[in-house]
Order: structure tokens, then C-alpha cells, then sequence
């Protein structure tokens, strides 16, 4: 028994770039050191960095009640919450800054889904330049094989992809066990492949909402298709530099052989260029007086409004275009992945706030109801 079980992990060691099964056996359940596992492709920044001032330390925020009071309070919330680095920026000036649990502010942070909102912006500016017609273009202009294999995805436009709202089957299963749509779409080493081979119809487009990781990888796909390049290229050339980021960002793969960005996951950058990122939204897609992504596609994106969406068309009270909203704060919403990365913007506050963490240390209400308390006090401090 003993020898079976060493054999086993022993082909999973061999198989890590062959096998998400292998993977899921060997790396177990997801963490921020994934990044230093899978291949990665370089974002380069540009020459020029936009600028991002220090200016005087606003007051610690008060942390979420029942974590202690006094000055001292919010760094032991932070370092009770496995919090890797905590930024605001009010008035496109850095007000507070911590980096804790050994990182640095030149350290890279992953992002996990937050990466789902880079994809988006990506999307926006393709069809800013014409190489996307629109959101309501069928998934199969650019994929056309999914038709070929189930002529319902004629149906699936980018829309719904960008709305969770696809139909496509998507069931979570939980490690131990190392297979299932999660494992697959995360560990898998050919993703191209998973998207256009392991995507099943389950309900018709844009009449429920379900979270599902095909939908960036079809996504990235179309990405590829319409601009000629990766989407970490894409990105370079068209948001990283244009944005101003200070430092290399890199994308993690699904393979060396494949070189697939994983869409769902893996963007992986400085917490002040998140910050900057959230910025360019903060400002209606334009940053340090350069136009990067349109007005109206921030708007499209980062609300539930949806006037020119077609009939028929489900609509998630707190998500959109990979971007979640804030129900108690009309306009302001935030980009979220596992283990509690957070991309927050208050356009009204005139703040963004940057969270990553090693774990989520309290739950999802918790952080958004602290960003909410910290972005009200900025905008009003009487």
C-alpha cells in the first residue's frame, strides 16, 4: 500500500506540466505562492511612471468592531487578518501604506480573480479600437469550433461571458478530491483546450447568473483571436504601459508548452500598480491625462444599469463586467479574488483602497463594509 501511494505521488512529481489532476495531488488547495509554481509571461512597464505622491498619513482607519481600539489597533487587525499589504490613495495622493507579513512594496502581490477585471478592461479597449464589434457579438464570431461542436453557443455572446450569465455548466469540487470544474480550470495545463473542449451548455444565455471560470478562458481566447497577440502582450502595450506602472507585472500560464494565460486567475503586480489600475477607473478610463479605456465602457462595466442591454437579459444585483458592486454605495464597486485580494474604488469618496492577504481573515462583508466605513470618512471627515 505504501509503495502504491509513493508511486502515485511520485507520477503526480513527474506530471506537474502534464496533469491538473498531478497538480491538485502535489500543490494542493490554492495559495499566494502559486505564483512562484506555475510558468509565467512578463508584463513589461513602460519608461515613463505615472505619478503616485505620498502625502501626509491620514489617521489609522478604525478597524471592524470587536479587533481593539487606539492607534495601534488597525496594524493588529491587519496582521490578525494575514494582510500582505493595505493601501489608500484619496485625491490621487498615497495616504496610507502598510505591507506586512514580510512583503514589500516591491514585492509582487497576486490577485487571484481581480485578474477577471484586468480581462474585462482588456475586452473595453479591443473594442475601443474596433478589433471587438461589441459585447452583444457571438462568443463564435472569433471561436467558431464551439458551434461546430454545439450550435447553442451561437447564442452565448461576450456579454453574457462578461456577466457570469453564459449557461454553460460550471460545479465546484472541493480538493481532496482532484478533478472537477474548479481543479480543471485552475491547474489545468491546456486551458485553450479545456475552454473549447470541456464547455457544455447547460440553460439557455442571460436568464440566471452563475460564477464560472470558463467564461474568462473563452475570453482570453477571443482576446488572442481579435488583437493577434497574447493577452499578456495585449496588456503591455495597451494598459500596463499607457497606465504608467512602475514595475513588471507577469501573468502566470497554464504551461509552458500551452504559454495560455490563466484567465480566471495569475496577474500578478506591485499593490501601487493595482492602485493605479484602480485610479484609471476612479478617473473614467483615463490616467495622467492619457485616455486608456472609454467612458462608457467603465460605466458599462462597473454597473448594474442596463438600458442597452438586449430583452430577456438577467442582471445580478451586484455584479457586472467581472466587477462586483457596492449595493450600500451606489457607483462605487471592487474587484475581488480568493483569500480576500481587493481592488476598491469610491468615485464619489474620490479613494481606492488596495487589500492582498495570504487569507481572507474575516469574510467578505467584513472588508467591504471596512472600505465602505474608510472611503465615507475621506468623503466626509466631520
Amino acid at each position: 500500500m505504501v509503495f502504491l501511494v509513493l508511486a502515485l505521488y511520485g507520477w503526480a512529481w513527474l506530471s506537474l506540466d502534464r496533469s491538473s489532476i498531478a497538480r491538485a495531488m502535489w500543490w494542493r488547495e490554492a495559495d499566494v505562492g502559486d505564483q512562484f509554481r506555475f510558468p509565467a509571461r512578463t508584463i513589461p512597464a513602460g519608461d515613463e511612471v505615472s505619478p503616485l505622491p505620498a502625502g501626509v498619513e491620514i489617521a489609522p482607519p478604525v478597524p471592524p468592531s470587536g479587533t481593539g481600539n487606539g492607534p495601534e489597533a488597525f496594524d493588529g487587525f491587519l496582521r490578525e487578518t494575514d494582510t500582505r499589504s493595505f493601501l489608500i490613495v484619496d485625491d490621487d495622493v498615497l495616504v496610507y501604506e502598510r505591507y506586512l507579513g514580510g512583503a514589500n512594496r516591491e514585492a509582487r502581490q497576486t490577485s487571484f480573480s481581480v485578474a477577471k477585471s484586468f480581462v474585462s478592461t482588456l475586452v473595453g479597449i479591443a473594442i475601443d479600437e474596433g478589433l471587438i464589434a461589441s459585447v452583444d457579438d457571438p462568443v463564435t464570431d472569433y471561436v467558431p469550433e464551439l458551434a461546430e461542436r454545439d450550435p447553442r453557443f451561437e447564442r452565448i455572446t461576450l456579454r453574457h461571458l462578461l456577466t457570469m450569465t453564459s449557461g454553460i455548466r460550471y460545479e465546484e469540487q472541493s480538493l481532496p478530491l482532484p478533478w472537477g470544474d474548479d481543479v480543471n480550470t485552475y491547474y489545468g495545463t491546456d486551458l485553450r483546450d479545456l475552454a473549447l473542449s470541456a464547455t457544455e451548455i447547460v440553460s439557455p444565455p442571460g436568464v440566471g447568473w452563475l460564477y464560472n471560470n470558463y467564461n474568462p478562458l473563452l475570453l482570453g481566447l477571443v482576446l488572442e483571436r481579435a488583437t493577434g497577440k497574447s493577452v499578456s502582450e495585449y496588456m503591455a502595450t495597451q494598459l500596463w504601459q499607457p497606465l504608467g506602472a512602475e514595475a513588471d507585472a507577469t501573468w502566470s500560464l497554464d504551461s509552458e508548452d500551452s504559454g495560455f494565460e490563466k484567465m480566471e486567475s495569475g496577474l500578478n503586480a506591485r499593490p501601487l500598480d493595482y492602485a493605479r489600475f484602480a485610479l484609471l477607473f476612479l478617473h473614467d478610463g483615463e490616467w495622467d491625462g492619457t485616455r486608456i479605456v472609454s467612458k462608457d465602457w467603465v460605466r458599462e462595466a462597473t454597473t448594474t444599469e442596463t438600458s442597452d442591454a438586449p430583452g430577456n437579459y438577467y442582471v445580478a444585483d451586484t455584479y457586472q463586467y467581472f466587477w462586483w458592486i457596492d449595493p450600500a454605495r451606489p457607483g462605487r464597486f471592487y474587484a475581488l479574488g480568493n483569500f480576500g485580494q481587493y481592488v476598491y474604488v469610491a468615485p464619489d469618496a474620490g479613494t481606492v483602497i488596495v487589500r492582498n492577504g495570504a487569507d481572507w481573515g474575516v469574510d467578505n462583508d467584513t472588508w467591504v463594509g471596512l472600505f465602505r466605513d474608510i472611503a465615507d470618512r475621506l468623503r466626509d471627515p466631520s
